[in-house]
């Protein structure tokens, strides 16, 4: 593998219709919203969704859903036992995690898990990931859509049939959502995160949301429009992420004060000397 050279930042450009793509579990699983009526996807659920792609792709996976285990291994401790031995210091423990698992050099872990009979043994080794990622927000204040559903089935077998159980989906109609996202070439350096790697974040986020239909987001509900790579020429940047993400500009068209689809946004890039983001088109 070879090793990371260019400091990159991206901004990935989401599509929502009909579908509640992060449901909140202290608010009735309504969609996220922030107190400007904004649609925000949190950052956590966006790495589950990476994760998830990238061990489609074939790659090992540290922090597995329990229903997408493929190493028979119920929890991060045993896994973590099992398949890092040997070890003289922290350092090598991490050297040997990075090398094992692709989401432990992305996005970094936090190895500290208990062990032996008094639960007193065990590791505490910290991992900072070069990859961080935003949490994804709505370019325009989201519509939420509420609809009563029942259950009018018996669970077990011998129940008699009795009421309807009530309960409430929610969705949000229509939205265009901004995920920004960056990789710090020094961290990648300590975490071993290469140049295949990014190519396979890129790959895990042009296609994020296959695999992923459930009766919260069915599929085809969400979708990314475009992947938007900036590689700049060094290691530190040629200008800030803060910048280099405020250069994408998205505003809804002169007349538009609902959008329905992408087409009411106009999205234009602003010009950085020096710096041009590759486009990918989403799948």
């Amino acid at each position: 593998m070879s090793n990371l050279q260019n400091k990159i930042d991206f901004t990935v450009l989401i599509k929502v219709v009909n579908a509640n793509p992060n449901g909140d579990p202290l608010n009735g699983n309504r969609p996220r919203t922030t107190y400007t009526g904004q649609g925000e996807i949190s950052d956590v659920c966006l790495k589950r969704k990476i994760r998830n792609r990238l061990q489609d792709m074939g790659e090992n996976i540290f922090v597995q859903s329990a229903e997408r285990s493929d190493d028979g291994f119920t929890s991060l401790s045993e896994r973590a036992a099992k398949n890092i031995t040997d070890y003289k210091s922290n350092e090598e423990y991490a050297k040997k995690a990075c090398e094992k698992w692709i989401d432990v050099r992305t996005f970094g872990q936090v190895f500290a898990f208990k062990s032996g009979k008094d639960k007193k043994e065990g590791v505490s080794v910290p991992v900072r990931g070069p990859v961080s990622i935003h949490q994804a927000v709505s370019c325009s204040p989201i519509d939420i859509n509420s609809m009563q559903i029942t259950k009018s089935v018996n669970s077990e077998p011998g129940e008699k049939k009795g009421s309807d159980t009530m309960g409430t989906k929610h969705f949000v109609e229509f939205g265009l959502y901004r995920m920004k996202g960056s990789i710090n070439v020094q961290l990648a350096e300590k975490t071993g995160f290469s140049e295949e790697d990014a190519e396979l974040l890129k790959e895990a986020l042009r296609t994020l949301f296959i695999n992923d239909a459930s009766s919260a987001r069915p599929d085809g509900s969400m979708e990314v429009v475009s992947v938007y790579w900036w590689r700049h020429n060094n290691k530190i940047g040629q200008y800030s992420a803060a910048k280099v993400h405020d250069s994408l500009k998205i505003a809804l068209k002169e007349g538009v004060l609902i959008p329905a689809s992408v087409e009411d946004y106009e999205v234009r890039l602003e010009k950085l000397a020096g710096l041009e983001p590759e486009i990918i088109a989403g799948m």
